[in-house]
């Protein structure tokens, strides 16, 4: 890589290289209530004999905390007050916090994984932790340690990667630092959970080497707490299968804490028997679209025969994730498909005929118990109260998380940007004039829309010299539906009705802060008219609201709802990035749909009706029309054209597919096609194709960066940052190369062979599956490139005193600016290899990351634990050590420069 010449960009990295090595934070200065390593086992026991089997089972089974008190979080056990066993929060996540109060968004995980950087992962831990404290949550739902098999599952893009080791090791460092501020961390989804399928099935030396691994690291971690998932798991419910978790999670891993059902996770009551301690949510409000969804096993009084509304799909479009004009078929989760068996017994029953006893409930209450003495809560070290958050602090690790993160896929001599650039830039799309701050709503942090700087403002902030053009292209936040098109009862305006009756009429819909103009807080508000369209097209309608709910319907039809529900948890509060990639610009939530109308009247329907948040209604009805886009595409090309050179963000919302949602590939093509100096930045969490990688003269990938991203990606396009980060998953050519999704393999995928889905890749995952089948990666996992330039030298491996390896090597930064490499040990299959076990052709074994000065060589010392030198032998049901295998060290997986034997 050869770098342009610049004078502040060489200052700049020489000032942040200082300024990192100043800003190191020790984890003990993160410390609030460190867990004991054990709790006070007398005690514990003595609580549970004063308990009554009603008391126990308030341990085991969530409840419904006081409305006054309530936070809107995920989950809430009730303790037993009368012996002052105090209740639990759970919270939501990853990353961050999701309560009735908006959290900082961190990076996505998959940013976290890039780092490479366990120091990293801990610091994004610390965070996690202390939003937890501050947001009065217990329990911290996180860490994803599931695989990235399958890119199209739906939650994939939660994980740190397709490797175990890398899981294991980022979600073992998130743990020590969110439980070091005295909140318990609850390891997730154990275990198979890394497909859109059900009906699992894996064979053991795979499971106990893959999808079970990160969780041993978990455990080793002292996580406190384990969510077995949805799927089934080689036939039985994983939250109800004797074999993962008695025989593998308890007996073999030795997890000590208490394991949670994912909600609605439980099928029945004889869960219970099987390695199963805690049943959420427990119950449900009645009113709750999850009513319908929520079974309550762990009860033991009579059934509830109340009448239940029937699951509404549309009423969790937020959570689940509602359509938007670029990705037109809604990307949440598959409600139809989810198990809903249900075997009918009841705990009265089970109690009775014996099928679960005291002695099974008492021992699950005495694990939870166990977890809420060692971690303090027995003696007050709980927080319920709401507090500020450490917002300066937490951003510091959000921002520096976002720069380390950063991806550099391919650099001709574009990046970082020189002067020539900066003096004429065209920024283009909305990723450019907004934050592409979470990517998607589901379980995380909000974030704090407040503190969002665009990439373009803190470009100009970091060079204010620069001569920058900005071009949206797809236009987000529309233009407010004129006055000119809105009727009622062949008059002028739309007819406002209020709850107390009162009517009046608005010539538009725009209630907003940035209007000057809101509605009182809790008010339930009705617009009806008539929309006159000039041209039949396909008009984006945008709904925009915050502090209430909103639903849009023309001509009797509803058109889309904001994803705040009743019940659905999480406060029911109406967060400004809930239903779209991006909120408006002035911050308010956008729920966007493509509406097909002919020329003429259109029936139309506003309605706004308060959440809890006490906060003045703002509700406005946006749209672009088909002209509009047009011209805001023909403004994009351009800028593009008079630049002398051109950055196009792109971005993805949930599950890619492997695609860029909308236009964004006819876009950069576009771009590239009259500007020879086209650069393209990119806010995705998975893997995407890149039909224009060849037309475009450098690619940056800043996934989704937090609350702070945009200060990030100014910095590494500055040069302020030599990014470093690496690829967390395999990016292939094309999406058949992966494995899930081989056409020539169906049972791999999550449709599977006759109901099942079985993984007969066995360990071949990810970049072990391309280097078995010897397919050509488009970017290898662990690949990134640099501002500068590094050589690896003197390759020494060495017996470790706990049986593994201590592999060394030195590392020199040979280039002139500084920046950090991480340097990669692999170990090859064994030569001999016995019969019936797998081996992949090479396994990730250790890594790190180190800052390296222009010219200057550090020794990196990198352990190989003994569990990477052992294969779980099915014959033997054991750890066996296998035969001497190669060491590798490299960049990436396909760039391995140094081998020794061991």
């Amino acid at each position: 890589m050869s770098l342009k010449k610049s004078k502040y960009r060489t200052k700049y990295l020489a000032v942040a290289f200082c300024l990192g090595a100043l800003s190191v934070v020790s984890v003990a200065s993160w410390a609030q209530a460190v867990p004991a390593e054990k709790a006070d086992e007398a005690r514990v026991d003595r609580l549970l004999k004063q308990m009554t089997l009603e008391e126990k089972m308030n341990l085991i089974r969530g409840g419904l905390e006081d409305p006054s008190v309530y936070q809107g979080q995920a989950g809430y056990l009730p303790g037993v007050p009368r012996l002052h066993v105090p209740s639990l929060r759970m919270a939501d996540g990853p990353p961050g916090l999701l309560t009735r109060v908006a959290g900082q968004a961190e990076t996505a995980t998959m940013g976290v994984a890039a780092t490479f950087s366990a120091k990293d992962a801990e610091a994004n831990g610390a965070v996690i932790g202390r939003e937890a404290r501050s947001l009065g949550i217990d329990v911290v739902l996180q860490p994803f340690i599931n695989i990235d098999r399958d890119i199209t599952f739906a939650r994939a893009y939660n994980t740190f990667g397709e490797d175990p080791m890398l899981s294991g090791a980022m979600g073992a460092a998130e743990v020590r630092g969110a439980q070091a501020q005295g909140v318990m961390a609850m390891a997730k989804h154990y275990v198979g959970y890394d497909s859109n399928a059900y009906n699992i099935f894996i064979d053991q030396q795979t499971l106990h080497e893959v999808y079970a691994a990160p969780f041993v690291d978990a455990i080793g971690a002292g996580v406190s707490s384990v969510m077995c998932s949805y799927n089934r798991i080689n036939g039985p419910f994983a939250c109800g299968n004797s074999d993962t978790l008695k025989t593998i999670l308890k007996e073999e891993m030795g997890f000590k804490g208490f394991v949670t059902s994912d909600w609605g996770g439980v099928h029945s009551v004889l869960f219970l028997n099987e390695g199963l301690d805690m049943e959420m949510p427990g119950a449900a409000e009645a009113d709750s679209p999850f009513k319908a969804f929520i079974n309550n096993y762990f009860v033991t009084a009579p059934p509830d025969t109340t009448p239940v509304k029937p699951l509404d799909p549309e009423a969790l479009a937020g959570i689940l994730g509602g359509p938007i004009p670029e990705e037109p078929q809604a990307n949440g989760l598959d409600l139809g498909g989810f198990p809903r068996d249900n075997d009918k017994t009841t705990m009265r029953e089970a109690l009775k005929n014996g099928t679960v006893t005291e002695a099974t409930i008492t021992a699950a209450a005495r694990r939870v118990l166990y977890e809420i003495d060692r971690f303090g809560y027995l003696d007050g070290k709980q927080k319920h109260t709401v507090t500020a958050q450490n917002v300066e602090e937490n951003a510091a690790v959000i921002r520096k998380t976002a720069e380390d993160a950063a991806v550099l896929l391919k650099n001709e001599h574009a990046l970082p940007l020189g002067n020539d650039d900066l003096q004429s830039l065209a920024l283009i799309g909305p990723g450019a004039g907004q934050v592409a701050a979470i990517g998607t709503f589901g379980e995380r942090s909000p974030g704090l829309t407040e503190r969002q700087i665009s990439p373009m403002v803190a470009l100009k902030k970091g060079f204010p010299e620069a001569n920058i053009m900005y071009a949206v292209d797809d236009d987000m936040t529309g233009v407010p539906v004129p006055a000119s098109t809105l009727s009622h009862d062949g008059k002028p305006g739309l007819l406002r009705t209020e709850s107390r009756g009162s009517k009046v009429v608005d010539a538009q819909l725009d209630f907003t802060h940035s209007n000057g103009r809101t509605l009182p807080a809790n008010e339930t508000v009705t617009w009806k008219g008539t929309l006159t369209v000039p041209s039949a097209g396909e008009y984006w309608m945008y709904l925009q609201v915050l502090g209430a709910r909103g639903r849009l319907m023309i001509d009797g039809k509803r058109i889309g709802q904001t994803g705040a529900a009743k019940g659905t948890v999480h406060g029911d509060v109406q967060y400004a990035t809930q239903d779209n990639g991006f909120p408006t610009t002035d911050g308010l939530d956008n729920v966007r749909r493509a509406v097909q109308l002919t020329a003429g009247p259109h029936s139309i329907t506003v309605m706004a009706s308060s959440d809890t948040s006490n906060k003045p209604e703002q509700i406005r009805l946006n749209w672009t029309t088909p002209e509009l886009r047009e011209s805001n595409h023909r403004a994009a090309i351009d800028a593009a054209k008079k630049a002398h050179t051109a950055v196009v963000f792109v971005w993805t919302r949930g599950k890619p597919d492997f695609a860029l949602p909308g236009e964004q590939d006819k876009l950069v093509d576009e771009i590239a096609a009259v500007n020879p100096n086209t650069i393209v930045v990119m806010n995705v969490s998975q893997p995407v194709a890149m039909p224009w990688l060849g037309k475009v003269k450098g690619v940056l990938q800043m996934w989704w960066p937090g609350d702070e991203g945009g200060w990030a990606t100014a910095d590494v396009l500055l040069g302020k940052v030599s990014p470093a980060g690496r690829l967390p998953f395999t990016w292939a050519k094309q999406l058949t190369d992966y494995a899930a999704n081989d056409p020539a393999h169906p049972e791999r995928s999550d449709k599977g062979v006759d109901g099942k889905t079985t993984y007969s890749e066995g360990v071949d995952v990810g970049y072990r599956w391309f280097d078995k089948q010897k397919i050509e990666p488009l970017f290898p996992f662990g690949f990134g490139l640099s501002y500068t330039s590094f050589a690896y030298s003197d390759l020494k491996v060495a017996k470790a005193a706990d049986n593994g390896l201590d592999v060394s090597v030195r590392v020199k930064n040979t280039g002139v600016v500084a920046g950090d490499e991480v340097p990669q040990v692999y170990l090859d299959a064994p030569e001999q290899q016995p019969d019936g076990v797998q081996f992949a052709p090479k396994t990730l074994a250790a890594f790190d990351r180190v800052t390296l000065a222009p010219g200057e060589s550090k020794d990196v010392t990198m352990h190989v634990s003994p569990r990477a030198l052992e294969y779980w032998s099915v014959a033997e049901k054991k750890w066996v050590r296998s035969d001497a295998r190669r060491v590798r060290v490299g960049s990436s997986s396909r760039d391995l420069k140094l081998a020794a034997e061991r």
